[in-house]
């Protein structure tokens, strides 16, 4: 089943439903008029050539216009790529070359971006002013024929995070697109279809969970970002039933004033991945906005979700003081996947040993576009390699414990910032935290936590110091804490490698 097919059937459950309304309940587009631009739009598009796999690019916040364009694209086959709007002129230049993209949509308020990446690019081709489609696209009822069954084809070519360094152009597959879509209807029924909140960036994971929406024939609000007022003010007003956040932003909904004077009753599934969460962050969200919390885990490679953790897995943890533990889990692996945990030499590991989280299934990118080296690399035994750390314990809960690479050497032990972060993140006055691993002549790495207060809040480090220490083992308690504005990607993540690389220059070793 092609990816444009999912939309489809949305469009077949009622064509007269609105497919993307705004913040204020304005309908943007119904099913049905989204189906006519999304063909008028495909027409073009093959006019000047696109097919099968041709690369096209949309470099736009979120709109229901772009999202036309995305939906167009995939009618052909075309290869979605995806620009973030956030990312630096260098970073967008990179993920266009990458890809071989040769196709570039552009909304108005990004003109001179768009057209000096074209300049820089010579792949790119054909510029697309999303502002000019009325004139550009085809008559209103054009009609394109329906895609060819392709589910090796990649639907989707993704930048990898790019937190350890530069992208690569992960390839997710129409059937990759089709497993990820089935997953999300199997393990969050709604009675009804889904009405939900995109708030984070299309161009990441808000975008592609967009599909099994519109396979329900649900509604996607569109809203342009993360805005704490607005968003609670749409859940209210919109019956929002589904919304995914990163746990960052989370925090700001949690830390707006009039977050518990809401009426958060039409809530499902609020889904929270991408990062770790604080587990006290966590029993506030739950007890803000009810038993709905859900999370995933995945990345670009193995997308959204590997594993799920319930909003009734949350609840039988919450009630009960022997399971309260597994709330720092991300739940166990889902019905489209297996995980498991890998030591160096290839071996899968028993029950409570720390080693690499591998994935294996047919959730897995068909690869690394035109990178057959890394490619391999980051398979062994058949296995896909996250380069995350982590642990199961008895019952198959999986636990992330940090970045293969953000593991500190300290003193000969090896310390895992993310149990560090947890308790640190559990203090009253944290907004949010990263612990890093700083030099240190005598221990090689001290480590060191670096802490973002709350709005209002002045924290004093010695106070988290003894914090730590009394919840934490001495090899643990951070040495030192940095009260400061922590570096994040354009889509919120903390930027570890970039708070070591500042504290690291100026010597010879980085570990």
């Amino acid at each position: 089943m092609q990816l444009i097919e999912t939309f489809d059937r949305g469009v077949g459950l009622g064509a007269d439903a609105p497919c993307m309304i705004h913040p204020n309940g304005d309908v943007a587009y119904s099913y049905g008029e989204m189906f006519d631009l999304s063909h008028r739009i495909a027409a073009s598009l093959k006019e000047i050539g696109v097919e099968q796999e041709t690369k096209v690019g949309v470099l736009s916040p979120n709109d229901p216009i772009a999202f036309a364009c995305i939906l167009g694209a995939l009618r052909l086959n075309a290869s979605w790529v995806p620009l973030n709007v956030r990312g630096t002129h260098e970073d967008l230049e990179h993920v266009l070359e990458l890809s071989d993209c040769e196709v570039l949509f552009f909304h108005p308020t990004l003109e001179e971006q768009a057209q000096a990446l074209a300049a820089a690019v010579p792949g790119v081709r054909e510029l697309v002013p999303i502002a000019d489609l009325d004139t550009w696209m085809a008559p209103e009822g054009t009609r394109v024929e329906s895609p060819a069954d392709a589910p090796e084809a990649v639907a989707i070519m993704f930048g990898s995070g790019g937190t350890t360094g530069k992208s690569k152009a992960v390839m997710l597959t129409h059937r990759v697109a089709g497993l990820m879509n089935l997953a999300f209807a199997a393990h969050m029924p709604e009675d009804s279809p889904p009405v939900n909140l995109m708030a984070a960036p299309m161009t990441h994971a808000a975008g592609p969970i967009c599909f099994p929406v519109f396979a329900e024939g649900g509604t996607i609000v569109v809203h342009t970002g993360v805005n704490p007022e607005e968003m609670l003010d749409s859940i209210e007003n919109n019956k929002v039933s589904r919304m995914f956040l990163p746990p960052t932003a989370i925090y700001s909904l949690l830390d707006h004033p009039s977050v518990r004077g809401r009426d958060y009753s039409s809530l499902r599934h609020f889904i929270y991945a991408a990062a770790p969460m604080s587990v006290e962050k966590l029993k506030e969200a739950i007890d803000v906005f009810g038993p709905v919390m859900t999370q995933t885990f995945g990345q670009a490679e193995a997308p959204m979700i590997c594993t799920f953790f319930g909003p009734d897995d949350h609840k039988r943890c919450l009630d009960d003081p022997d399971r309260i533990g597994k709330l720092a889990s991300c739940g166990r692996p889902s019905l489209v996947a297996q995980v498991e945990i890998m030591d160096d030499d290839g071996n899968i590991l028993p029950a409570g040993e720390r080693g690499e989280i591998v994935v294996r299934g047919e959730m897995i990118m068909a690869g690394y576009y035109k990178n057959p080296e890394e490619t391999a690399a980051s398979r062994v035994n058949g296995w896909h390699c996250t380069s995350d750390i982590g642990y199961k314990d008895e019952e198959g809960y999986l636990y992330i414990v940090d970045r293969k690479r953000d593991m500190i050497i300290t003193g000969g032990f090896n310390v895992y910032p993310g149990e560090i972060e947890q308790v640190v993140w559990s203090h009253p006055a944290v907004n949010d935290c990263a612990v890093i691993g700083l030099p240190d002549e005598k221990w090689g790495e001290s480590v060191t936590a670096v802490v973002e207060p709350k709005s209002g809040e002045e924290i004093d480090p010695d106070e988290i110091i003894k914090y730590c220490r009394e919840r934490l083992s001495p090899v643990k308690t951070p040495k030192t804490v940095i009260v400061r504005e922590l570096p994040r990607s354009p889509v919120g993540k903390v930027l570890k490698k970039d708070l070591r690389q500042e504290y690291w220059a100026g010597h010879e070793r980085a570990v």
